[in-house]
């Protein structure tokens, strides 16, 4: 079976202007040169093939798979999955490619800075940005922060592979690799000075002879110098070369970059592009070396972590009700031991009408279980602080972690609601309430959840829940153990979301969806008060949802939700549904399909357009662009991206081009104005047939009519106050707009309250926060910046990524810009 894996990339346009940066490895492909992206992706497949191969020498096992640059992740997943004695997991590993890739291309923000790019001999600078990222790689590794790791070595490798083609390297006649770019400890030996003359000019457009023989000779290294506003450089120096480069127009002319095959040393791109495969491989190796293969395979994607994570309302109306939830989550970890379902982490956060947490994290299932079993309701039956307890979870779980919340009562702390959606959204991690009312009489816990609480509560539930992807189901004590199947699906590896639907009462439709014949363990879920659905096989065998065994499946019916495990066959299946009052759809199973998806902003760059990605949302009826990688897969092609309206009926088509052999560039006229889910179509060919396939986000995701502009640099010292000014600006609504800010370790933050705007004006504001001071150097972490309008009508949020560290900062100004905003969002198709 043809295993696929598909990245979706947000893309900006128009944010704002970006000046042109000297050039670089190419972000997208184009003429046959290597691209940053293929460069990265061949290093870590080398590499991981290399670990692989080395333990299944320990361990006695054959090892036949070639090493070489024409890897592909299923033949590495393959063979290390040999080597390992277990399926390894092909999909994430390809997304951690793609996250790399990411943070890869994001260097080009730094257009002005010479140590980002190795130019204009910057060289010590430039290596100081290279080992303070690998340390925190390092750092982040050891807390079990693998994106964050990933974040900064895609930006270490961008720096470190732009030195084989902006550096003379090459042309000395290098054989191997630089070392001493990431080891700090060994000099930097024979570095052209100032004085040095290094270039004389082109001879017309023939550059292949420009660097003078005597630094050829004396092994002297040099690098282009760059600038798109000032054509000066020291005298005799090398410029980069290109249209956009005036130095290159000054003597001596041309330049000596390699980015591709048509740049001034164009005819050297294959061997810097090699080189730069060779230094990647290096790299990685030297951070295996200071972890461990089971920690390096997390953060290469081959060996996922996965997360069980449980918020409990202890308040005393949960007395009766939390020890049948003890025995349902003990359940769940012990059917998980010892098999490739067993969770990797687990985080549990208590709440009750006076406070919430601690936040415990282990690994240990016994000591999970434990703390599960400590737990003891306090007195009182009024509102808890659940919100507060759920983010608090979503703040420290990885991102798209399963998360179940345990609780009887309505929500003291509302006023975190849009806190939550945005982390919701940010973490792309799944929310599942279990809703009950354990003080109720036997004969009353038989009646519908909505009439014991609110439906006011019952919908902030229910809110959070679509916009997660997650259910909001209502049991007694005597169905809670029926739900230990829901959350069983939900925790199952390699799940992906084929289709998402949620409607309002009084509506009949029937809704399609394309299973392929990847997908097993196929489950389709129901939830309402009233829903009746009949559910069609490709083949127009049907099956009442009042059946519970029937001929396309069995049905378990949990409180207001139902649960049809299926038969699945491949083709296009049908369900129709009538209700008479709100419900969702949901379809899900498990794939080696996967999506990662981002909004990002465009970078006009001197070498093409390249992107950023960024974490807040889009604007509300303006044009982006997506970026679609399909990867794993020898034959597909990709029909439909859809941006389609969670609760409606609106769609917006995307225009598909084909940007190379399996990247995509999808043009979209607008963001919709409601909620909206993101939804792939496509074919996948094997030797034997043609098969269709359907993908969705299972995040919601919403546009803004605000925007966020930041702009600080990107390091903070332990214990040192360290500020951040902000805008907001609106578009459409004046009054007092609400400001909250937090950052994802816990640290001290100040900010003002509200800002005041007027329709259409701005208004500034600055953050203050203060890292504890024994904070390790190299932690990286997030601050996050809300703002929402008066009467919550809108809101937005922007994401700064940060690092905490001792060393002397390497800075060109950090800009951290949303204007025209861009969304981040990650979807399964796992």
């Amino acid at each position: 079976m043809v295993s696929l894996v598909v990245v979706a990339v947000f893309l900006l346009q128009g944010a704002l202007f970006q000046p042109p940066q000297a050039t670089a490895f190419k972000v997208l492909p184009a003429d046959g040169s290597l691209t940053h992206q293929q460069i990265t992706e061949a290093a870590f497949l080398r590499k991981m093939a290399e670990v692989c191969r080395d333990v299944a020498a320990a361990r006695g096992r054959e090892f036949t798979l070639p090493i070489n640059n024409k890897l592909t992740t299923t033949d590495v997943q393959r063979a290390c999955s040999n080597s390992f004695s277990s399926l390894l997991k092909i999909s994430t590993f390809s997304l951690a490619i793609s996250q790399t890739s990411i943070s890869n291309a994001a260097v080009d923000r730094k257009q002005f800075s010479t140590a980002h790019h190795f130019d204009n001999e910057d060289f010590k600078d430039g290596r100081d940005l290279i080992t303070q990222a690998i340390a925190a790689v390092k750092v982040s590794m050891k807390k079990g922060r693998y994106l964050s790791a990933r974040s900064r070595l895609g930006a270490a490798c961008h720096t470190l592979q732009d030195f084989y083609s902006h550096s003379n390297w090459v042309e000395l006649g290098s054989t191997a690799p630089f070392s001493p770019l990431i080891r700090p400890e060994l000099p930097l030996n024979n570095l052209a000075d100032r004085n040095t003359k290094t270039c004389k000019s082109c001879v017309g457009k023939d550059c292949s002879d420009n660097i003078l023989q005597e630094v050829l000779q004396q092994k002297i290294l040099t690098s282009g110098y760059f600038s798109i506003l000032l054509a000066t450089k020291p005298a005799g120096k090398c410029s980069h070369g290109g249209v956009l480069d005036t130095t290159s127009y000054r003597d001596p002319t041309g330049g000596i970059n390699k980015d591709d095959i048509s740049s001034s040393h164009g005819f050297l791109h294959q061997r810097a592009a090699d080189m730069a495969i060779n230094a990647t491989i290096e790299l990685l190796e030297d951070i295996r070396v200071a972890t461990d293969n089971v920690t390096f395979l997390r953060l290469m994607g081959l060996s996922q972590i996965s997360v069980l994570a449980f918020v409990f309302d202890t308040t005393g109306s949960m007395s009766n009700y939390i020890a049948e939830a003890k025995t349902v989550t003990f359940r769940i970890i012990d059917s998980r031991r010892g098999t490739s379902e067993e969770p990797s982490e687990y985080i549990l956060v208590p709440f009750n009408d006076q406070g919430f947490g601690p936040l415990v994290k282990t690994e240990n299932a016994d000591t999970f279980k434990e703390r599960i079993n400590s737990l003891s309701t306090s007195d009182g039956s009024n509102p808890g602080m659940c919100l507060s307890g759920l983010l608090l979870t979503l703040t420290q779980a990885p991102t798209s972690s399963d998360i179940f919340v345990f609780t009887d009562a309505s929500v003291k702390d509302t006023e975190l609601k849009s806190a939550v959606e945005a982390m919701i959204q940010t973490t792309k991690s799944t929310v599942n309430f279990l809703l009950t009312n354990s003080t109720s009489s036997r004969s009353q816990q038989n009646v519908s959840l909505s009439r014991l609480l609110s439906q006011s509560d019952i919908q902030l539930y229910r809110d959070l829940a679509h916009i997660s992807g997650g259910q909001t189901i209502e049991v007694t004590n005597s169905t809670l153990s029926q739900a230990t199947a829901v959350i069983t699906d939900v925790i199952a590896s390699g799940l992906v979301t084929v289709l998402y639907i949620e409607r309002g009462p009084a509506i009949s439709e029937t809704f399609s969806f394309v299973l392929d014949p990847s997908l097993s363990n196929v489950t389709v879920y129901v939830t309402g008060d009233s829903p009746v659905f009949t559910l069609y096989s490709p083949t127009g065998v049907s099956q009442s949802g009042s059946v519970t065994d029937g001929p396309l499946g069995s049905i378990l019916t949990i409180g207001n939700l139902k649960r049809l495990k299926i038969r699945s066959q491949a083709g296009e299946w049908k369900i129709g549904i009538s209700s008479t009052s709100s419900y969702t759809l949901k379809v899900i199973g498990q794939s080696s399909v996967d999506v990662l998806v981002y909004f990002v902003e465009i970078i006009e760059g001197g070498h093409g357009d390249s992107w950023a990605q960024s974490v807040t949302r889009p604007f509300i009826g303006r044009n982006a662009t997506l970026f679609v990688s399909v990867t794993g897969g020898d034959s597909f092609t990709v029909t439909d991206v859809l941006l389609v309206e969670a609760s409606g009926s609106d769609v917006v088509n995307g225009t598909i081009k084909a940007v190379g052999a399996t990247d995509f560039l999808v043009n979209v006229d607008r963001i919709p104005e409601g909620a909206f889910v993101v939804q792939l179509k496509g074919l996948v060919n094997d030797s034997l047939s043609t098969s269709r396939f359907q993908r969705q986000s299972p995040t919601q995701y919403k546009g803004s009519r605000t925007t966020i502009t930041a702009q600080s640099q990107n390091i903070a010292q332990p214990g040192v106050p360290f500020s951040l000014n902000f805008t907001v600006t609106s578009n459409t609504t004046g009054g007092n707009y609400t400001i909250r800010a937090r950052t994802d370790l816990g640290f001290d933050v100040s900010f003002p309250r509200y800002l005041i705007l007027v329709a259409g004006g701005s208004a500034q504001g600055s953050v203050t926060l203060t890292a504890f001071s024994d904070t390790e150097s190299g932690t990286d972490f997030t601050l996050t910046i809300e703002a929402e309008a008066p009467g919550s009508t809108d809101l937005n949020y922007a994401i700064v990524h940060l690092t905490v560290s001792t060393a002397n900062a390497i800075f060109s100004g950090f800009h951290v810009s949303f204007l025209l905003l861009f969304f981040c969002f990650v979807s399964h198709f796992v």
